[in-house]
């Protein structure tokens, strides 16, 4: 009996059509959002762990930066989508496309 012969190139086609949607909604600016939130994350936790448990930076200063990194900073990156100005040339394309 004769084994089928598998044609692998779908495989690599598939993997060389398939973009990334992070590719195509985020631009420079969500990625700074992004790790401006993870530097909060960062810096609200080391507060909570300086001092006593009940000290004032433990248990008002850290929760409040940790909420404005989970609340405003993440959702802001991931939301935020810039206005981009057509230029000339794509309005002209745009209207000779009609």
């Amino acid at each position: 009996m004769a084994k089928e012969i598998r044609n692998k190139s779908n495989k690599t086609s598939f993997r060389k059509s398939f973009t990334s949607p992070f590719l195509i909604y985020w631009d420079r600016t969500n990625y700074l959002i992004f790790f401006a939130g993870l530097f909060l994350l960062v810096v609200g936790f080391y507060v909570m762990s300086l001092g006593a448990w009940d000290s004032t930076e433990s248990l008002f200063v850290s929760p409040i930066i940790l909420f404005i990194a989970y609340l405003v900073v993440f959702p802001l990156a991931i939301f935020f989508h810039s206005k981009k100005v057509k230029t000339e040339e794509e309005t002209k394309t745009a209207v000779n496309q009609n």
